[in-house]
């Protein structure tokens, strides 16, 4: 695959402009790569998050799980960055489950070290700021999302935002990311589907 360093050292060049590339070779020593296989768990209820991961590849999911059923809150792809950054910042045990869906590997820069460049590497703290706020971004958008949109909605910006996301999650796991059930999401795709051969009957028509 490469360098595995690539793409994150991209990702973090766009975020950090000023970034030298002795800054980021110190930087890049305190990276690790971590590798998962489907089915494995990266984080777990009553454990403290450590890390801020950029995924290179693969597929990871995060939820709860309230009276044995789970809800599920993102899902995560490669070319992302994600953290349970509550459990990060507060050093607090996370309420969440994070775990892999496809084989995946990571590229992960822990509490410390990120603390020890903020100290260390000039304007560090600069990108660290940026990482947060597109963390943030995130969950509000989200948050935004379930209280203003239908399931019908979110379906379709899902569709439009991450059309692949589809044929890669079980769909039990998506109507959960939608907020029904798989029966309603079966309803919602049927509709969506009738209401496209509709718009191209339409079309062909003319």
């Amino acid at each position: 695959m490469g360098d595995k360093f690539e793409k994150v050292k991209t990702f973090y060049f766009s975020l950090w402009p000023s970034l030298n590339e002795d800054n980021w070779s110190e930087f890049e020593k305190r990276l690790i790569v971590k590798k998962y296989e489907k089915g494995n768990y990266i984080l777990r209820p009553g454990e403290v998050c450590n890390c801020i991961s950029f995924i290179n590849y693969g597929l990871v999911r995060s939820y709860y799980l309230v009276d044995g059923r789970e809800i599920t809150t993102n899902f995560f792809v490669e070319d992302s960055v994600f953290s349970n950054y509550q459990s990060f910042l507060s050093r607090t045990p996370s309420l969440l489950y994070t775990d892999v869906l496809e084989d995946t590997e990571m590229i992960d820069v822990d509490y410390d070290s990120l603390q020890y460049a903020y100290e260390n590497i000039p304007d560090s703290e600069r990108v660290g700021r940026l990482v947060a706020e597109q963390l943030y971004i995130l969950l509000s958008a989200r948050n935004a999302s379930l209280l203003m949109e239908s399931p019908e909605q979110r379906y379709i910006k899902v569709l439009q935002e991450k059309p692949d996301l589809i044929r890669r999650v079980p769909q039990y796991m998506v109507a959960s990311y939608l907020g029904v059930t798989p029966e309603a999401l079966s309803r919602i795709r049927s509709r969506i589907s009738k209401r496209n051969a509709e718009l191209l009957t339409d079309t062909s028509s003319r």
